[in-house]
């Protein structure tokens, strides 16, 4: 499948939240998403409140499609509560590598 658009998160986590940021990262409803191509979650190995998002998707229009439903909706609203701030975005398509987790 290609991937014509995608990004790069950064999210600050409530201080001592991080664990439970990734953790509602991973049970993402894009998950599931066929139109999600990649969606990998990180963190700062320096940064003990910091977390990273690269998603890569089908299409903008498949990414604002997805993100106007409910069910994704809902999962940014209990987002909300652990994060310190607002996630900064930087535009990135991603084309390929490895991911051995």
């Amino acid at each position: 499948m290609t991937i014509s658009h995608g990004f790069h998160a950064s999210m600050t986590a409530q201080p001592g939240r991080r664990d439970d940021l990734v953790a509602a990262l991973l049970d993402a409803p894009s998950l599931p998403n066929e139109d999600c191509v990649v969606f990998l979650v990180g963190r700062s190995a320096g940064d003990p409140d910091t977390v990273y998002v690269t998603e890569g998707w089908v299409s903008q229009e498949a990414h604002a499609r997805f993100f106007a439903t409910e069910q994704a909706q809902a999962f940014v609203a209990a987002l909300q509560p652990l994060l310190a701030g607002e996630a900064q975005y930087v535009d990135e398509v991603p084309v390929g590598g490895k991911a051995a987790l």
